[in-house]
């Protein structure tokens, strides 16, 4: 937007934002392991009764496997590509998206609190809420503490993240970061 001074920018390390969801892919192995061997006495049953249809039964639950297991991964490694994070002196800008590129944004003013959950020395995941329900999320960025630092700094001060000039104040309330 014209006026807006960048502050921060950043983009997920790629393995964390590829393995994000890790437990789904346990999962997923195991499911597709089930669903594999529900395939084969499928085949078998078809062969033995004569019917088809007991040879196509599992086979959408083969697919979701598939998908549960390795699918997801492939989708966040290549999803990975279009993802960028910002801050300006205004608002927080997250932009994500495989085929449609989204971007969300959120006014600065409007922050009421903020979480950040480690997930390594240098690595974290920040979740930035605004109200109860509304959130966005900034997963696995590197050296989360520069852009926590610069929405501490917003929150209790009420100016903008280079401190050159007050952000708005309605309605700001009680605000503290939760690590």
């Amino acid at each position: 937007m014209a006026g807006e001074k960048l502050c921060w920018e950043g983009r997920p390390a790629p393995r964390c934002y590829t393995f994000r969801h890790w437990r789904h892919a346990i999962f997923g192995l195991i499911f597709l392991a089930i669903c594999s061997y529900w395939q084969v006495l499928g085949f078998e049953m078809a062969e033995a009764y004569e019917s088809i249809w007991l040879a196509w039964l599992p086979l959408p639950f083969l697919l979701i496997g598939f998908y549960l297991a390795f699918g997801h991964l492939l989708q966040a490694r290549l999803e990975w590509n279009h993802v960028y994070y910002a801050i300006t002196d205004r608002r927080l800008l997250v932009q994500r998206g495989l085929l449609q590129r989204r971007l969300e944004s959120l006014e600065l003013s409007e922050i009421t609190y903020f979480s950040l959950h480690n997930q390594g020395e240098h690595l974290g995941t920040l979740r930035v809420y605004k109200g109860k329900e509304n959130q966005l999320i900034l997963h696995c960025i590197e050296h989360p503490r520069q852009a926590t630092t610069l929405l501490e700094a917003t929150m209790d001060k009420g100016l903008s993240p280079n401190g050159d000039g007050p952000v708005r104040d309605e309605e700001r309330g009680m605000s503290r970061a939760k690590t």
